[in-house]
């Protein structure tokens, strides 16, 4: 949502981007008429400290930081975690959203449902927001919009993924979970999220998946996102097993911004949204 202003010199012409979870969150400051980003942090909340709730850990980082304090055009937060589900657009009612959930998350009577539509690649996601975070952000920016990291996961990786006519695989990797994305000829095939603690872990689900969609592992191309590198564990135990992996190409959409390629293929979920 975007406030109203009674003459332009009200505005800023920034935009305020932040991914939300439980262990921490990220930022992003964006220049709306450069289309750059000016400010980029990340904060992880200390996991040895259980004596602060949640929305404590977050109050302290907003006053802890002038970027979190100022005023904003727009502000935008990203729901990241793994309570969501794609829709194609033929199966899709908005009265049965829980519905559609119950398949792969523990559903309750008291959850809030949300979707965010990818018209565009006939796909809705639908997901359980982080509600007390919500109305946490409520009281510091009155009103934004918020949406799933899925939805801008995969929506630009089938933006991005024009001129893929076999079967690819992508694999976003952050500390506690990964994603598995498979694409065809800007097509959905799979999306599926997984918890790991050892890359052993993370190795099994891309055989599993590779299994069950027919994928020759010395054949099918794989491609990382996130938290990862060509000399992290992670990559060379699937490189054994998969022989075309690579790191996903940033330089095609990191124009936006300055930082390394390291950074972009960690943060990509929020520099390109």
């Amino acid at each position: 949502m975007q406030p109203k202003y009674r003459n332009i010199n009200e505005k800023t012409y920034r935009k305020l981007i932040l991914k939300v979870g439980l262990t921490g969150f990220s930022f992003a400051v964006w220049d709306t008429l450069q289309k750059t980003i000016l400010v980029f942090q990340e904060i992880v909340f200390d996991p040895t400290d259980k004596t602060k709730k949640l929305e404590e850990w977050y109050e302290e980082s907003f006053f802890n930081s002038t970027d979190l304090r100022k005023t904003y055009d727009e502000v935008q937060v990203i729901h990241d975690n793994n309570l969501n589900t794609f829709v194609p657009q033929a199966l899709f009612d908005e009265t049965y959203l829980g519905s559609y959930l119950q398949y792969n998350t523990k559903v309750f009577d008291t959850d809030f449902f949300a979707f965010d539509a990818l018209d565009a690649h006939g796909i809705q996601n639908v997901y359980i927001p982080y509600v007390h975070l919500n109305n946490f952000l409520l009281d510091k920016f009155s009103q934004f919009d918020y949406l799933h990291a899925a939805s801008i996961l995969v929506r630009r990786l089938l933006d991005l993924s024009k001129n893929t006519t076999d079967k690819k695989m992508f694999v976003h990797v952050t500390a506690t979970h990964f994603e598995i994305v498979v694409l065809q000829n800007q097509h959905l095939l799979l999306y599926n999220s997984f918890e790991y603690k050892t890359p052993e872990d993370l190795l099994y689900y891309i055989l599993f998946t590779a299994e069950q969609l027919q994928l020759n592992p010395e054949q099918f191309p794989l491609e990382f996102l996130g938290a990862v590198g060509e000399d992290s564990p992670i990559f060379k135990l699937v490189y054994t097993y998969v022989r075309q992996v690579s790191l996903f190409d940033v330089s095609l959409c990191k124009s936006n911004n300055q930082y390394s390629n390291a950074l972009n293929l960690e943060h990509f979920i929020l520099f390109q949204s």
